[in-house]
């Protein structure tokens, strides 16, 4: 219960850091002249739309503080047999931080007005975040080829499950990243694009914490470290 507390404060940290730095508290009501006032009101639903997602990311995070919380209950029992890692899953992960330096990359060129480099760049993520959903799925099929189907013991289910939630927090993700690629190739205003691929980053950086959690948890080191502090 100890480490579900600590995730769930390290994600309120993180998200209560992340909101101080968008400008939620600036005032731009306050403003005259008729240019400030539009470009305040512009920045007021900027910073209501990143408000939004740090707050549907706090609650993806909860989410997954849950299933963990619940996973280190039911491998209390007896009859829990821990899934082994199919080594495609080193490689998914690695596409998927591929996925996040990428569209960090295409946040520093839409800041500079690079179109070209935005381009590449969320394209280019947006394949390496379609290789990880793929690589999960080859994952799946070699645990369930090996015998670890869902329902053979509590362990593959709840592997099958958290793995599952992830890849469609992923999957709603790629639908938006859809829509800034289809603004970059439509030549839409340079400050659109710089707010939602900000957006995107923000998103898949957080998934990209939130699965190395998970496979922390799920491959038994999060485990190991436990026993290893009961002993000191």
């Amino acid at each position: 219960m100890t480490v579900i507390l600590l995730f769930l404060l390290g994600v309120l940290g993180i998200a209560g850091w992340w909101l101080s730095h968008q400008g939620l508290m600036s005032k731009p009501w306050l403003e005259s002249g008729p240019d400030t006032i539009k470009a305040g009101r512009d920045r007021l639903g900027a910073s209501q739309i990143k408000l939004g997602l740090g707050v549907f990311l706090a609650v993806v995070g909860s989410l997954f503080a849950l299933f963990i919380s619940a996973f280190f209950m039911r491998a209390a029992y007896p009859d829990w047999q821990t899934v082994p890692t199919p080594r495609i899953i080193w490689l998914s992960t690695g596409l998927l931080i591929l996925g996040s330096v990428l569209l960090q990359r295409s946040v520093y060129a839409a800041r500079n007005g690079d179109r070209g480099t935005l381009k590449t760049g969320l394209a280019l993520g947006a394949l390496a975040t379609l290789g990880f959903l793929t690589a999960q799925l080859l994952a799946w099929r070699e645990l369930s080829s090996s015998g670890y189907s869902l329902t053979s013991n509590p362990a593959n289910g709840y592997f099958y499950m958290i793995t599952a939630v992830h890849g469609l927090h992923i999957l709603g993700g790629l639908i938006a990243l859809g829509l800034v690629v289809s603004d970059a190739w439509t030549d839409a205003p340079i400050e659109r694009l710089i707010r939602r691929s900000e957006l995107c980053a923000t998103y898949w950086h957080f998934l990209l914490l939130i699965w190395l959690i998970v496979l922390f948890v799920l491959i038994g080191w999060a485990n190991a470290l436990i026993t290893a502090c009961d002993h000191c």
